[in-house]
């Protein structure tokens, strides 16, 4: 029985993905913890494993089951070009940062790829309407990343690995600048998370909007104590 290669993903789709996907992407992704700035010096979190851990909950708690699941119905939202459903979406984003620092994170990354979408998109009739109504939400990081992989001719899965990727490389970095870990321990922790973005990735991609939740009450008392953490180096 002979198999089929499975399609690959044209070129210029597979390096925008990597593009979006990098720490380098000027969005300021860098400067946010997203909570774990807070756990470092308020629950413990200090060992190689416990980030690891405490990542991985991240991982399938928050991001597979609220902003992952969020970016799988915005893509296709953005491709039809569906308004309605784009403005409830970012809506849902805004509505579930339960505190200022993190809500302020989302509006800030949202802002900043919009600034990047019209960079890049000066000359092209087809995008720039998508990006004015983007830019006019007010919008928040997750739905504008999903604009600018919209553009692309990725399937939602490649997408959301993309995605995942990026954060987990952002988290990690933030690990290693706030605690006494090596660039080994670094990779290693991005390895596991890794083997865990995939399955992370169907499980967002399965979820009904119904079933989308965005529930982590310590993670929002870790986010409140950080607001006025005496000494932090991230934004979050």
């Amino acid at each position: 029985m002979r198999l089929e290669r499975p399609a690959s993903l044209p070129a210029a789709s597979l390096l925008q993905l990597i593009w979006l996907a990098s720490p380098a992407l000027p969005v300021g992704g860098f400067s946010y913890s997203e909570g774990l700035e807070s756990a470092i010096e308020n629950a413990g979190i200090a060992s190689e494993a416990a980030v690891a851990d405490w990542l991985l909950d991240q991982l399938h708690i928050t991001q597979a089951r609220g902003d992952m699941a969020l970016i799988a119905k915005a893509v296709g939202a953005w491709r039809r070009a569906d308004w309605a459903h784009v403005r409830e979406l970012n809506d849902w984003v805004l509505h579930t940062r339960e505190t200022s620092e993190l809500r302020l994170q989302t509006e800030q990354m949202g802002r900043s790829m919009a600034d990047w979408l019209r960079n890049q998109h000066q000359d092209d009739e087809e995008t720039l309407p998508r990006i004015r109504h983007l830019a006019a939400l007010p919008p928040t990081y997750p739905v504008a990343f999903a604009l600018a992989a919209s553009t692309t001719q990725a399937p939602v899965r490649d997408v959301l690995l993309a995605y995942a990727f990026g954060w987990a490389e952002n988290m990690v970095q933030a690990a290693l600048k706030s605690m006494q870990l090596g660039q080994s321990a670094g990779q290693r922790i991005l390895a596991r998370l890794a083997d865990a973005i995939p399955p992370a990735a169907d499980h967002a991609i399965g979820l009904m909007d119904c079933e989308r939740q965005a529930f982590s009450p310590m993670l929002a008392i870790l986010s409140s104590q950080h607001e006025t953490q005496y000494s932090r180096l991230f934004r979050s």
